[in-house]
C-alpha cells in the first residue's frame, strides 16, 4: 500500500506542477509529448544547450499537431521559435539536426527563405 500512495502522491504533484506551468503558458502538449519554454531570448545554440539541460531536445515538429504546439508559444510570446532543423548541403534543403532527412514540412508560399518568415 505504500508504494501505491507514494505513486499517487507523485501523480497528484506532478499533476498540480503541471497545471502551474500550463498557467503561465510555459508547456503544451501534442501527441503524447510535451512542449516546453522559459520564455526566455537565447540564441540557437543556447536553445540547444538548454533543452540539453532540461532533459529534452530542441523541438521538431514531425506533424500538424506538434506545429501547433509550437505556434502556440510562438503567439503567446509573440517570438520565433528555434526549431531542431539546419539547412542542409542542397541550398533551400533542410534536414533535421541528426542529419536525417524532414518529413514534415509546413512552409509559408515561397519560404523558407531564411528571414525570419518560414
Amino acid at each position: 500500500i505504500s508504494g501505491r500512495n507514494n505513486i499517487h502522491q507523485l501523480e497528484h504533484r506532478i499533476s498540480r506542477l503541471e497545471g502551474v506551468l500550463r498557467l503561465n503558458k510555459m508547456i503544451t502538449e501534442s501527441g503524447g509529448k510535451v512542449f516546453a519554454t522559459n520564455g526566455k531570448y537565447a540564441d540557437f545554440d543556447g536553445t540547444v544547450e538548454n533543452c540539453k539541460e532540461a532533459g529534452g531536445s530542441i523541438a521538431t515538429p514531425r506533424n500538424l499537431g506538434e506545429n501547433d504546439a509550437i505556434l502556440y508559444f510562438v503567439k503567446y510570446f509573440n517570438s520565433y521559435a528555434y526549431l531542431g532543423i539546419k539547412q542542409s548541403l542542397i541550398p533551400g534543403r533542410f534536414q533535421l539536426l541528426g542529419g536525417a532527412q524532414l518529413n514534415y514540412t509546413n512552409w509559408y508560399p515561397n519560404e523558407p527563405s531564411g528571414k525570419g518568415e518560414e
